[in-house]
């Protein structure tokens, strides 16, 4: 770029630890460090617009704080990016869509986003197919490592030794007994890093050169392959392969996410990948990351993107007022259709946590009476009691 820019991402929290909160964190940091201006809207701030506040990037929570104009809307998430929009009019923008799934990930469609940037091609599919956005405007900025932060380690012994879960989403009630199981027959030991397992790694860097395996995806197995791990594709979603170098390159496209993610996770699935362990390979693996998913070559496509966004908006007539009305009022309508969605979607998982429940406290109640009647006085107090509820429903019920 031939002049500073003033670049205002949008999420929609930055409380906690996930893919899109450590991609903007990193670019932001990455765009000051090359003299530009980033700023960060967030309605949920927390840990990391902490974290990033601290690097002396401005955060706020609303974007009618901000005391300067942004010259362009780098946007994740359709809610605050939609804020930031409306906030800002003339402003030109930019949409990053990072899941398949999720919600908060549906492109807003709107005149002033110039281009729709996914992180793999599998959300490019998204964009294109499930929503009227010419394949002109759409462009794919695979994820990257932060090579200085993620180092990487001696060479792998011949055999694993040692494994790691590597996820958000491992726990004892998702598919981590199932990991462990796999592990315990292949003479693996391993322990777990992520969220769920309570075990929230702030600096995984420190830690993932202690590992010879890893089962994780996306983000997190990208860093694992950086450091020099092997890498066996696995999430609470399903498993995929072993990463190699012949698999490397569609793995990479795909963002070792969902649609490499293609069978259950079982202890049989994962101990055939385990025993696709080849040290020499997976150091090959290794040296491909870090020569094509670096975060500075991501920031020089990222600045390319701007740039084709800001030519644009020059060239295009002013904002159409009536055309951006229309396309809020569409985006409202989609909004509220959406939400009433996720909120079915909720419900639907609060009564199956109150059925999982039921089943529990049924079970242990039953555990509990047994326990008790085999105990001689515990059965005669339980046996009094019982009978004393008796007499009391006979009373009331007369």
């Amino acid at each position: 770029m031939s002049r500073p820019l003033r670049v205002l991402f949008t999420n929609v929290t930055l409380a906690s630890r996930t893919g899109t909160e450590l991609w903007i964190k990193e670019a932001a940091l990455g765009l000051l460090r090359r003299g530009h201006a980033p700023m960060v809207y967030t309605p949920d701030p927390g840990a990391v617009a902490e974290e990033i506040r601290a690097a002396t990037v401005p955060v706020v929570d609303h974007p009618a704080r901000l005391g300067v104009r942004p010259d362009l809307i780098h946007g994740h998430h359709h809610q605050p990016t939609m804020a930031a929009l409306l906030q800002f009019p003339g402003v030109p923008a930019l949409f990053v869509a990072h899941d398949w799934t999720s919600w908060n990930d549906a492109p807003p469609l709107f005149p002033r986003i110039q281009r729709y940037v996914a992180v793999d091609w599998t959300n490019r599919d998204r964009l294109i197919a499930e929503n009227p956005i010419p394949e002109e405007r759409v462009r794919v900025l695979l994820n990257w490592v932060d090579l200085e932060r993620f180092r990487p380690r001696g060479p792998l012994p011949k055999r694993p030794r040692r494994a790691l879960v590597f996820s958000n989403y491992a726990s004892e009630i998702t598919y981590l007994p199932t990991v462990r199981e796999a592990c315990r027959r292949a003479g693996l030991a391993l322990d777990v890093m992520g969220k769920a397992a309570g075990r929230l790694q702030v600096k995984p860097e420190e830690v993932l050169r202690a590992y010879d395996l890893v089962f994780a995806k996306g983000r997190a197995a990208l860093e694992a392959l950086a450091v020099g791990a092997a890498v066996v594709l696995c999430d609470a979603s399903g498993m995929g392969p072993l990463v190699t170098s012949g698999s490397l390159d569609e793995l990479r496209r795909l963002n070792l996410g969902a649609r490499a993610l293609r069978d259950p996770v079982t202890a049989e699935g994962l101990l055939r990948e385990i025993g696709r362990y080849d040290a020499i390979d997976a150091a090959e693996v290794s040296r491909r990351v870090r020569e094509t998913a670096g975060l500075e070559s991501a920031l020089d496509l990222l600045l390319a993107i701007y740039a084709e966004v800001l030519a644009e908006s020059e060239r295009l007539d002013p904002p159409d007022p009536e055309a951006e009305a229309r396309a809020v009022a569409a985006y409202l309508n989609g909004w509220t259709a959406g939400a009433q969605r996720e909120l079915h979607a909720l419900r639907a998982d609060r009564d199956l946590l109150r059925c999982d429940l039921d089943v529990l406290l049924n079970s242990a109640t039953w555990r509990l009476r047994k326990r008790v009647l085999r105990t001689p006085g515990l059965r005669r107090i339980y046996r009094g009691g019982q009978a004393l509820l008796g007499r009391g429903r006979e009373a009331l019920s007369r």
